[in-house]
């Protein structure tokens, strides 16, 4: 009789065993779907910003709105925000509205793609400018900051951006969030192509990611004792990588989509004592 796995040993293979189970085949119901159309990398780069950026609320309304933002940017979106004028592309998504986000916020969004790749060649150029290894969080708030910082081609009366426009929705602080798209862009760019994840960015390590955290994450993170945090916000996300550290410390946030199609297919229920969620049994 073989040697009794630990508990640890027993819910990385359970983990294991999720990820095998929710490979690239649920990629429909994930924003993640729109870079894998494109081969080219800058396309992808473009793509995933808006994607993730717009990776809120419902996941129809989602796909709706990614479709209508990429639309005036034609079939090469990495060139399409470099050759397109900001009041041109306003025009044409005169009316866009996801939630709270309005017309002129995506097209800043799409401005400042454009002038990351004018002075860096690539997003990830831009990015890598800001990134210190070990320092997630420093390197998110540097990004946002010169994010923010460039031009928006006219888009606003002002030259500096202003306070409260909402493009600054898409370039979060982590001291006051859980940049939780910010994360998921770093997810989709950094982690090798393993068929869900695109392996852009290598200049970033795996174990430097930190999780993104939504309310599905959250919770299965509370259930599981990975978090004590009452609210989710990026010390929450760093308790919950820290934890998925313990089953591979390489590469921690590889569960992640795993994890979350849980609470997006509604696998793990919303309360504790629950008897559907094959994690949470395994943890008691």
């Amino acid at each position: 009789m073989g040697a009794r796995l630990s508990p640890t040993e027993r819910l990385r293979d359970k983990l294991e065993s999720l990820r095998v189970r929710y490979d690239a085949s649920y990629l429909p119901s994930d924003p993640l779907e729109f870079p894998h159309r494109y081969p080219d990398p800058l396309d992808r780069e473009v793509v995933g910003l808006v994607a993730s950026s717009l990776a809120y609320g419902n996941v129809k309304i989602i796909r709706r709105s990614v479709e209508r933002v990429l639309s005036p940017l034609g079939p090469r979106p990495g060139t399409g925000v470099l050759r397109t004028e900001p009041k041109e592309i306003l025009r044409e998504l005169r009316g866009f509205r996801h939630r709270w986000t309005r017309a002129r916020d995506v097209v800043c969004l799409l401005t400042f793609a454009g002038r990351m790749i004018e002075e860096r060649g690539t997003i990830g150029a831009f990015f890598a400018e800001s990134y210190v290894e070990g320092d997630m969080a420093g390197s998110l708030r540097r990004f946002s900051e010169r994010a923010v910082a460039l031009d928006h081609g006219g888009l606003y009366r002002s030259r500096a951006l202003p306070k409260d426009a909402g493009v600054r929705f898409f370039f979060p602080n982590p001291l006051t969030g859980a940049a939780k798209r910010m994360n998921m862009y770093l997810r989709w760019m950094a982690r090798p192509d393993d068929g869900v994840d695109l392996g852009l960015w290598r200049f970033v390590p795996t174990r430097d990611l930190v999780i993104p955290l939504d309310t599905h994450i959250f919770r299965i993170g509370r259930h599981l004792g990975w978090t004590t945090r009452k609210t989710p916000g990026f010390r929450a996300a760093l308790d919950i990588t820290r934890s998925l550290a313990r089953f591979d410390p390489e590469d921690p946030v590889k569960y992640d989509f795993a994890l979350s199609r849980l609470g997006i297919l509604e696998g793990c229920p919303r309360h504790l004592r629950a008897r559907d969620c094959e994690l949470c049994a395994l943890a008691a």
